[in-house]
């Protein structure tokens, strides 16, 4: 007599291997830093280095970039061109720190605090 195998039990039998995965996936070890506003497949310049191998600083990134990119949606059109220009001002800057950690963590604070009040200043007009 043979034992049908269910789903079920191929699944309990791979139980093991796939907590292990899920535990490193949530530990964020198996997981490379990722930056949102560019490739850190190919970073070009010592600032895009720092952020890719610096998770606090990828975050930072992609709180910056999600930030942009609501509130480039929100404004009109010409509020659109300001907030560009700032951005460019804000990546000029940042690449003046080159590899340094913390210059790179102040200029990224800076522009999410300005990010933040640009939002801040939709809010306050609007009945959200």
């Amino acid at each position: 007599m043979t034992i049908a195998r269910t789903p079920a039990s191929r699944l309990s039998r791979r139980a093991p291997a796939l907590l292990l995965l899920l535990a490193g996936l949530m530990a964020g070890t198996a997981l490379p830093a990722r930056a949102a506003s560019f490739d850190c497949g190919a970073p070009k310049l010592p600032d895009e280095k720092a952020i890719c191998v610096n998770r606090d600083l990828s975050e930072l990134d992609v709180k910056m970039a999600t930030l942009l990119d609501v509130l480039t949606h929100l404004v009109p059109m010409g509020q659109r061109g300001e907030i560009q220009d700032a951005q460019r001002a804000f990546l000029a800057y940042r690449a003046t720190c080159k590899n340094r950690v913390t210059c790179i963590r102040k200029a990224y604070e800076g522009r999410i605090d300005q990010l933040n009040k640009g939002l801040q200043a939709i809010y306050a007009r609007g009945p959200f």
